[in-house]
């Protein structure tokens, strides 16, 4: 018999941005707030369930369902979500909140595939985080000169204004 979809109860989106998940094939915890199909099944989730509990619309998860990012199973018409796809997207939602563009999360969350998994996100991930750091340290030093210029200018204006009272 197929494991129907499990509802979740608590509907409360995490604060702080969704917590990751252990990846597919290793240890992990029942996600709270749901409930498992039949005796020794795997919980599911519904695209409504999932985009709740990350805090974005349907059609952001649909729209990295059709950039492969995640891939639900399907049963007819309805999208069934796993803890894989949970993981992923928990992923690619930190990824973007970081700044990365989506190939580079896809390369990263892709890694959790590849046959040295953990080891080799991690590597790339830290050196993806070393250029980032990198760019946000070069803006922030633009930054800092814009408001420096601006503050000379903004007082020099200043000073030609008193001038012309």
């Amino acid at each position: 018999m197929a494991n129907p979809v499990s509802r979740t109860t608590s509907g409360t989106p995490p604060t702080g941005g969704p917590a990751v998940e252990p990846a597919a094939g290793t240890a992990d915890a029942t996600a709270e707030g749901t409930t498992e199909g039949t005796a020794g099944s795997a919980p599911t989730w519904t695209i409504a369930q999932v985009a709740e509990e990350f805090a974005v619309t349907h059609r952001t998860v649909r729209h990295y369902e059709e950039l492969g990012l995640i891939t639900p199973e399907r049963r007819g018409t309805t999208r069934v979500y796993h803890r894989r796809d949970r993981t992923r997207l928990a992923l690619i939602l930190r990824g973007k909140r970081l700044g990365f563009p989506l190939e580079e999360i896809r390369t990263i969350i892709d890694l959790y595939d590849a046959p040295r998994g953990k080891r080799s996100q991690l590597e790339y991930v830290l050196a993806q985080i070393d250029e980032r750091r990198a760019d946000l340290e070069r803006r922030r030093r633009d930054l800092e000169e814009a408001l420096a210029e601006l503050t000379v200018f903004e007082h020099t204006c200043r000073e030609d204004l008193a001038r012309l009272r």
